[in-house]
């Protein structure tokens, strides 16, 4: 598990297990909503977060990618990806 959570460039780590459940989703939408276009969030959790993922489609469009890393019982590990935002 270790070598699929390790961060690559443009990619930054969010480890929710850390996270209180009931701030998690707040505080995955401000680490997501602070992402460049070309970079990544890299999402540790204890469950696979289906319903997260829907509402993170819901305001992102096309402009997110879902990719899973990890999908077990230890940790569900997946890749965020924000593409085609302006340039700030």
């Amino acid at each position: 598990m270790a070598s699929d959570i390790i961060a690559e460039q443009n990619t930054h780590l969010f480890d929710a297990r850390g996270v209180a459940r009931r701030f998690r989703h707040s505080a995955i939408f401000g680490a997501i909503g602070a992402l460049r276009s070309g970079e990544t969030m890299r999402f540790v959790n204890d469950h696979d977060p289906i319903p997260l993922i829907a509402q993170l489609r819901e305001r992102l469009g096309d402009n997110l990618s879902v990719t899973y890393r990890q999908r077990d019982a230890d940790a569900v590990v997946i890749d965020f990806g924000i593409t085609g935002l302006p340039v700030e």
